[in-house]
């Protein structure tokens, strides 16, 4: 599969609850991270983490999917 690079965009509406099953899910998808960067925007009470990756659009799939079940997370990817 050929590996492209992208970007992913997290919002986490409530951190206290969900940052550790985030946190779990990009440790087990590591290895696709090439950067990473978490903000807390506490103006809106939010918190954003936006990943640098390189992977396959499965591997892309596969981690977003994950994320995107979790109860006030979003994510959004985008692939070139």
């Amino acid at each position: 599969m050929q590996k492209r690079l992208g970007i992913i965009g997290i919002i986490i509406k409530d951190r206290n609850r969900t940052a550790g099953a985030v946190n779990n899910i990009l440790s087990d998808h590591g290895e696709m991270i090439v950067g990473r960067m978490g903000l807390p925007f506490r103006e809106r009470g939010v918190s954003i983490i936006d990943l640098i990756i390189e992977a396959s659009t499965d591997e892309v799939g596969a981690l977003t999917g994950k994320l995107g079940m979790l109860d006030g997370v979003q994510v959004k990817s985008l692939l070139v």
